[in-house]
């Protein structure tokens, strides 16, 4: 069975960073989304397994970057100047299929990690 475990979340300051891991229990292509306060989740970023394909939402491009460890199958958001807006829960995703910027192409999710920023 395929497990997601997310880690770094937590209360930050507007400008402030946060780095996200997830530790996954094989080596699949990898995604962020978000899910703010009464909005839909929505993609964040996606890596590739092999780490040579990364797409960001054009929104987050500049701020936010996906990498990812493959000898620990661990994936990471390393977020910077963040802003309350940024403020949801954040959850990573794993493929067995390819990566890319949409729910259904990803079979399995983490447990989700509160990200808060203060304004």
């Amino acid at each position: 069975q395929v497990q997601l475990v997310e880690s770094g979340g937590g209360l930050v300051q507007a400008g402030g960073s946060l780095r996200l891991s997830c530790a996954a229990s094989g080596r699949y292509h990898m995604a962020w989304f978000r899910r703010a306060p009464g909005k839909e989740r929505a993609f964040v970023a996606t890596i590739s397994k092999s780490g040579s394909n990364i797409y960001y939402a054009d929104s987050l491009k500049g701020r936010f970057t996906i990498s990812r460890d493959n000898a620990k199958n661990t994936g990471f958001l390393q977020m910077n100047s963040l802003k309350p807006e940024d403020t949801a829960v954040y959850y990573c995703a794993a493929s067995t299929i390819r990566a890319g910027d949409y729910e259904s192409l990803y079979e399995y999710w983490g447990q989700g990690t509160q990200v808060t920023v203060s304004s």
